[in-house]
């Protein structure tokens, strides 16, 4: 089995850099863009010009579209891994999640360790708002959920802190030393913007397993991949060099751009 997941993970890469290769389709005329390292190097730069750009444009605080519920048309379609085969998952889903824990640490002053009764006790925010897939699918649905802000003020993040780290619960790939679960981050201004929070509710019910349970991101600025299911932890870095293979999450280690703005 292992041996077939790092097949599958360097074919993502293969993909990932053919894919960049359309666009780069001259790219053996230019010195230094004749490896894959170069080429992931190139789209590196490409992307944090995007990345860039964007915030000038767009700015902090610029807010993603919102909707009325006469415009949920259709459940949220789930994706990805959809029932999470973790023996240490499912022990909590047996509860209902009465033993889970949302771990916050990192470069921050207070460690938080919050249950999901906890976090429904906190302040809320609800928008309707749509989920834009890297797969090129859209779909309107309500979430609610804590501002993700909220949790940083309460943790006060440290000053050389630069990125949010999210840390899920369900494999996502098999490697030779292991599973590896899913991760993701953000930088502290999308972690900081009105709309990002840790949401348990979708249409007015609890959050269902398919769509993350207990609890998953919503950076409602960014493409679906951007938005972590099945949180465990979360942690405050100044870079990712500890983390995956350093490019800030589990796609982003798969040749994915980083920032997925829309």
């Amino acid at each position: 089995m292992a041996q077939l997941k790092l097949s599958r993970r360097a074919l993502l890469k293969t993909a990932a850099i053919g894919g960049s290769g359309l666009v780069l389709s001259g790219c053996d005329a230019f010195d230094g863009l004749s490896s894959e390292g170069s080429v992931r190097d190139f789209l590196a730069s490409a992307n944090s010009l995007t990345y860039r750009v964007q915030r000038l444009l767009a700015g902090r605080n610029a807010l993603a579209e919102e909707f009325t519920e006469a415009d949920i048309r259709q459940p949220q379609r789930p994706n990805g891994v959809t029932a999470p085969d973790d023996d240490a998952y499912k022990a909590l889903l047996a509860r209902n999640f009465a033993d889970w824990r949302l771990e916050i640490g990192g470069l921050v002053e207070k460690p938080l360790s919050l249950s999901l009764v906890q976090l429904q006790a906190m302040p809320s925010r609800t928008q309707i708002t749509r989920h834009d897939c890297v797969e090129g699918w859209s779909c309107i649905a309500k979430w609610t959920g804590v501002p993700l802000a909220l949790i940083l003020d309460e943790a006060k993040p440290k000053l050389q802190t630069r990125y949010v780290v999210f840390h899920c619960l369900d494999t996502i790939d098999r490697d030779l030393s292991g599973d590896i679960k899913y991760y993701g981050s953000i930088d502290l201004i999308d972690a900081r913007h009105p709309q990002t929070i840790l949401a348990y509710g979708l249409n007015g019910k609890a959050l269902p397993v398919e769509n993350g349970a207990p609890l998953r991101v919503r950076v409602e600025r960014q493409l679906g991949y951007k938005m972590p299911k099945y949180l465990g932890r979360i942690d405050l870095v100044d870079s990712f060099a500890a983390i995956g293979e350093g490019y800030g999450g589990y796609w982003e280690d798969n040749g994915y751009d980083w920032f997925g703005g829309i």
